[in-house]
């Protein structure tokens, strides 16, 4: 009889997080949000507030999206710790570093821009509203897209075989 049992998985090979491609696939349409925000945006801070309106702009996108691409590149970064015993502090460990790291840049960026004659606080605010809110719209959509299991970690009870 020919045995037609398919070779017995690794335990580290179950462990690989099936959130990887979402993550990239949300960064690149990330990517492509910001571009366009950046563009509208650019045009609509010119035709309002000048040069200073258009730096506002960029700066806000840049800003919004920097802060989106740091969620997810941190969640990369720790998936690559999934075949590690410590995987679970890892990743939170990572992921609330990367938290705490746009909080305190967040912080610095308030004090420094503050009152700064070369933007446009107005033009500013709502590139990074809309950022977020593209940010947002991008992660809805890709999640919504994805076919990823909901239990992608769990092994099933193997069925009764008849010998």
């Amino acid at each position: 009889m020919n045995d037609a049992r398919p070779p017995a998985e690794h335990p580290a090979d179950r462990r690989q997080p099936t959130s990887g491609p979402v993550l990239r696939e949300a960064l690149k349409w990330g990517g492509v949000s910001a571009l366009a925000i950046a563009v509208v945006g650019g045009l609509l801070g010119w035709l309002f507030a000048g040069a200073v309106g258009l730096t506002s702009a960029l700066l806000g996108t840049a800003i919004a999206i920097g802060f989106m691409a740091i969620t997810a590149a941190s969640i990369l970064l720790a998936n690559r710790f999934s075949a590690s015993d410590l995987f679970v502090g890892a990743f939170f460990g990572i992921v609330l570093g990367g938290w705490l790291l746009k909080f305190v840049l967040f912080i610095v960026l308030v004090v420094l821009l503050r009152g700064q004659p070369w933007l446009d606080s107005t033009v500013l605010f709502l590139s990074i509203v809309a950022g977020v809110i593209a940010s947002l719209v991008v992660d809805v959509i890709v999640v919504l897209r994805s076919r990823v299991p909901y239990a992608s970690d769990v092994e099933l009870p193997k069925a009764p075989t008849d010998d």
